[in-house]
This record gives structure tokens, C-alpha cells and sequence, in this order.
């Protein structure tokens, strides 16, 4: 019996693959460090084992599948090579599995997790779909007619897959260790962009996007007028957002979302935009929009006494504006507190002035220490510098977090890649013994 071995299964898209597998009748297991990941609690309720890192873990018969994270001196790694097994990276394994089905691959830099959760939902409802959404969240239908995915565009490991079909979301400078700007972001996707099969969907309100050139179709989705698909007459609450949509000035129908913000108009629109290419019955999309219940750390709200405390993956300056913006939407008549870990010392030093630009929007921030990524953990500046550039900015100590107190009825964001739950769990757990 051949054993699919994951090296680094806590990661989000590892921990996905994973779960496919697993549902698709193989014997999954992997490993990892001892940390307690958000990504690993499906994998137990699957019953997959979880290893701590050994070199043992290694046996004769398995298929290794690394995780992105993980150099190939790895001491996993390493004793695969010793006994010849196959290592694959994950996204050469997961371009290899999805070329059996009809594949959907959702990039861009901003919104691609949101939009792969919106599409799998909605493509669920119509026929049999495999997915994989980068919230650590996986499914695997062995007869799936479609295969949902998201496909990161760092190091161009999107590269690997050659799709059906891709929705691009946006583009934008990020990762600036290793793209050197934004030209060389969108050279990443122009060069996705030529190796898709069917289609693609792209975000037509994106300067950048609307240079992209392609051997198949280009339909653009967005609020201005010259998309193909275009979002009309939206109409925002507290309860979510309904809007309008025509196809090329042609009203089509109007939908409802229970989300907020621009920026899920146009992650619903990119959905509504390839079903209709697909002729997904509409009112399949209606009902499945309707019911969608978002995706992990992406704005989960949690009631607390009288503050609402939201959880959310926001860790580039454009995803802070649009969560805080979607806050307001929601809670406006509350005060808005942003709690922010900067993720990697790259990225902080890069945008540090659009970070506290865009923290500003909130009414009150407090910032943790800087969170140094597996590939970098140290660098030349500290929080200090951005506290400097905020209006109203002060240290979370999460040993001591009872100042969050003071914020009656208030919303807090916590937001960040790296282990911000830590704090918001040390705060709640605060709540709870006092």
C-alpha cells in the first residue's frame, strides 16, 4: 500500500492536499513541528496522523509531498533521496492530480481564499467539485466534474499548473523578497496567463490586469462600465450587500451576499462570472451565495461581552483597509480597534508607510512584534518604527492585555499571517479568569 507522506502537513494548502487525498481513499500522513497550527484540527477529525520531524518517518513505499517551506536539506528530505522515493513539491503534485478534472485556479494577490471558498460552494451546488482553498480547508470527490483551486503566485509556483480556467483577482506589489516591483509580479502572471487552456477571468478594474494578453478568452468582471460582467446598484447594510449584474450592459440578475465590502462585490462577481461562462443555473448561484459561510481567518467574528472580537489573515496594507472597511459596513456605530502583527521583516519594511496609512483608518491600533517568517526571522527594524508613522498607536502586551478592556462595545480586528490568534486568545482566556 503506497503512504502519501507530507512533510510540513500544518501548512494551509498542505494541510488541503492532505484532506483530498485522504477523502480520495489514499493513506495520508505527514509532519511537522509540535506547534498547534489552526490547519491541523480537519486533519484530526480525518484521523490523519500527524508526526513530529524525524528522519524515521521515512519508509520504503511512500510518495513524499514537500511543503514549500521546507529546503531540500531537510532531514525528511534527505533520507527520501537516500532510499530513491519520490518527492514531490506541492504545487508539482497538485498540478499533476488536477489536470484529471475540469480545473478552476483562483489567483491574485489580494482575495484568492475568499473567492476559491465562494467558488467551490457555488460550483457544489451544481455538480460534484474537488477543492482546495488555501485556509487549510480540502475536499477530494473521486467523480468530481470540477476542481476548485487556489494557486499562490510567490516564488511563480502557479507556474506548475497549466488550468482550464483562472480567476485573477488583482495585482499587486507583495512578497518583495522575491519580487524586486510590480512589473515583475505581473510578468508572473502574464506568464500564467499563456498557459491557461479555456479561459480567464480577470478583474477588469485592475489596471494592471487589463494588460494581460492570452491565447484564449479574456472576460473582465468588475464596477466600471467597460467589464463584461458588471456590478450595478450595490446596496450595502449591516445584514450584507446586494447588487446588480449585467452582462456586457445587459441586466442579467440581482444577487445577495451575507459579506461586506467592495472587495466581496467583486469576489462574488469573479464566481458569478465564471459560472455564467460555465451556464451554471442562476438561481444555483443565488442560493449558494446566499448560504456561504466564509472561509477560515477571513473576518470570523466572535462575541465577547460587549465587543465583537474578528479574526482575519489581513497582512498586506490593501487587505487592512478593505477588513477595516468592511467593519465599519457592518458595526457602524462602533468603535473600530485594530490589533496588527506584521508579517515577515521584508514585507514590514517594504510598505511601512502604506501599513500605518492604512492602520490609520482604524480608530485605535495596537501593534505586536514583528512575526519572522520559517525563510526569514530576523531584520533591521523593529515595531518601534512603525508605531512612529501611526496616529494613535500603542504595543500589545499579550501578557498583559486588560488595556483592550477599556474599549467598551468596541470592534477589535486581529490581524496578521503568523500566530496573531495567540493574542486574541490570551485576551479571551484574560476575559474569562477575571
Amino acid at each position: 500500500m503506497t503512504v502519501f507522506h507530507f512533510v510540513g502537513i500544518k501548512g494551509t494548502g498542505m494541510s488541503s492536499l492532505a484532506q483530498i487525498m485522504h477523502d480520495m481513499n489514499h493513506h495520508v500522513q505527514g509532519s511537522d513541528i509540535d506547534k498547534e497550527f489552526f490547519t491541523q484540527k480537519v486533519l484530526e477529525e480525518r484521523n490523519i496522523k500527524i508526526l513530529p520531524f524525524n528522519q524515521d518517518n521515512i519508509q520504503e513505499g511512500q510518495v513524499i509531498i514537500a511543503g514549500n517551506a521546507f529546503n531540500d536539506d531537510h532531514e525528511e528530505i534527505q533520507k527520501a533521496r537516500k532510499l530513491n522515493l519520490p518527492v514531490h513539491r506541492y504545487h508539482e503534485f497538485l498540478g499533476e492530480l488536477m489536470d484529471k478534472y475540469t480545473s478552476i485556479a483562483v489567483t491574485g494577490v489580494h482575495g484568492k481564499t475568499t473567492t476559491t471558498g465562494i467558488l467551490a460552494h457555488v460550483l457544489n451546488g451544481a455538480k460534484p467539485t474537488s477543492f482546495l482553498i488555501g485556509d487549510g480547508t480540502g475536499k477530494g470527490v473521486e467523480n468530481s466534474s470540477y476542481f476548485a483551486f487556489e494557486a499562490c503566485e510567490y516564488r511563480r509556483h502557479f507556474l506548475a499548473y497549466e488550468p482550464d480556467y483562472v480567476i485573477m483577482t488583482n495585482i499587486d506589489f507583495d512578497h518583495p523578497d522575491y519580487f524586486s516591483n510590480i512589473e515583475d509580479v505581473f510578468d508572473a502572471f502574464q506568464s500564467l496567463a499563456l498557459q491557461v487552456k479555456k479561459g480567464i477571468i480577470a478583474c477588469g478594474d485592475d489596471e494592471q490586469l487589463q494588460q494581460i494578453q492570452a491565447n484564449v478568452p479574456v472576460l473582465y468582471y468588475g464596477f466600471n462600465e467597460e467589464n463584461d460582467f458588471q456590478a450595478r446598484n450595490v446596496v450595502k447594510s449591516t445584514k450584507g450587500t446586494s447588487f446588480d449584474v449585467f452582462v456586457r450592459n445587459t441586466y442579467y440578475e440581482t444577487f445577495d451576499i451575507p459579506a461586506y465590502g467592495d472587495h466581496n462585490v467583486l469576489n462574488s462577481l469573479a464566481v458569478i462570472s465564471l459560472c455564467h461562462y460555465e451556464n451554471i443555473d442562476v438561481q444555483i448561484i443565488k442560493e449558494q451565495l446566499k448560504s456561504h459561510k466564509g472561509v477560515k481567518r477571513r473576518f470570523n467574528e466572535k462575541v465577547v461581552g460587549n465587543q465583537v472580537l474578528i479574526d482575519d489573515y489581513a497582512h498586506h496594507q490593501t487587505e487592512i483597509k478593505v477588513t477595516i472597511e468592511a467593519a465599519r459596513q457592518k458595526y457602524p456605530d462602533r468603535e473600530i480597534v485594530a490589533v496588527f502583527q506584521p508579517h515577515t521583516f521584508t514585507r514590514t519594511k517594504s510598505f511601512l508607510d502604506e501599513f500605518a496609512e492604512s492602520l490609520n483608518q482604524a480608530d485605535k491600533v495596537y501593534l505586536c512584534e514583528i512575526f519572522g517568517s520559517a525563510r526569514e526571522n530576523k531584520g533591521d527594524l523593529t515595531i518601534q518604527d512603525l508605531k512612529e508613522r501611526i496616529d494613535d498607536a500603542e504595543i500589545f502586551n499579550e501578557d498583559n492585555p486588560s488595556t483592550l478592556l477599556h474599549h467598551k462595545n468596541a470592534v477589535i480586528l486581529f490581524m496578521g499571517a503568523g500566530d496573531i490568534q495567540k493574542y486574541q486568545h490570551a485576551y479571551e482566556q484574560f476575559i474569562h479568569s477575571n
